[in-house]
């Protein structure tokens, strides 16, 4: 064989000897799939709700829902609807007192030291105390079985600007109706010897209460819930502008718009008494507006 031949040969088996080499050997490592880190794989983890539970227990009674009544930041009135599970519980407490009707029910509701009090309440916790009383027996509950606390508190569970379910109940039964002490008395001297006196402009029933009436407004409700007897008499007065039927008529309307206002704050309706004087019995001078102003009014004392 040539030179030249031997030359050629060997070129062609460096071309095919180095081809069989890539194939086997490096074409495997350039084509190999990454594995998959199956660490790596994000894990969802499900965060607690937030709840405050509904809870009515007491000797006879055992009911638990993680929903509740609901109050706005700063407000005292209970949010409506409430939902199916806690009407579902107020059926039961409805039920259970009827059955039992010396059981006693003492609603303690709290509000946070940094809300703000609008109310004639002392205190937000006791509005809303008594604004739940009011739901319960807006559902046919008796309102004697209900006594209210209020209590300010540092924090409480809330979801955005809505405070979930801040009251507490505990149950007793009644007692005798204790009687009428020193103190009960001299609160109500208090009461009838300042009266509160709501005044109206012209064929109107509204009123802006001063910080004073207000007060006289919290002496009523504190006085009604502890003696049971009581009763309160609200009585309607007009001027003299008019003839005197349409007056008698605008007295008691003013009277009956007394009686619900106090009612609104927790006193039952059932034990407010309403009349009308008309212009009959003025404390000012019909002659002068001012005059005429003061004999616009209402004057609630305890009976």
């Amino acid at each position: 064989m040539s030179k030249k031949a031997l030359y050629l040969l060997g070129i062609a088996i460096t071309i095919i000897l180095g081809t069989f080499l890539y194939v086997n050997f490096c074409c495997n490592c350039t084509m190999k799939t990454p594995a998959v880190d199956t660490e790596k794989v994000p894990v969802v983890v499900a965060q607690d709700a937030i709840f405050v539970p509904f809870i009515l227990n007491g000797s006879g009674i055992d009911y638990h829902t993680n929903d509740n009544i609901k109050f706005l930041k700063n407000s005292f009135a209970v949010v409506l609807p409430v939902s199916d599970s806690v009407s579902i519980g107020v059926e039961n407490l409805k039920t259970f007192l009827i059955a039992n009707p010396k059981q006693k029910v003492t609603i303690t509701g709290y509000a946070t030291s940094d809300e703000k009090n609008t109310t004639t309440y002392e205190n937000l916790g006791l509005a809303r105390a008594n604004d739940i009383k009011k739901f319960f027996v807006s559902k046919g509950l008796s309102a004697s079985q209900f006594e209210t606390k209020g209590t300010i508190i540092d924090k409480w569970k809330t979801s955005s600007d809505t405070l979930l379910g801040p009251a507490e109940y505990t149950f007793e039964v009644l007692e005798a109706a204790p009687a009428v002490t020193d103190e009960w008395v001299i609160l109500k001297d208090k009461i009838n010897g300042d009266p509160l006196i709501l005044h109206f402009s012209t064929n109107k029933s509204s009123n802006n209460l001063s910080d004073a009436e207000k007060q006289k407004v919290a002496d009523l409700v504190k006085y009604m819930e502890h003696v049971k007897e009581a009763v309160i008499l609200a009585v309607g007065h007009s001027d003299n502008v008019g003839n005197r039927d349409s007056n008698v008529a605008l007295g008691q309307k003013r009277a009956e718009f007394s009686k619900n206002y106090l009612s609104k704050k927790g006193i039952d309706g059932s034990r407010i008494t309403t009349e009308s004087k008309g212009p009959d019995e003025p404390i000012g001078e019909n002659t002068t507006p001012e005059g005429k102003a003061d004999n616009r009014r209402t004057v609630i004392t305890i009976k």
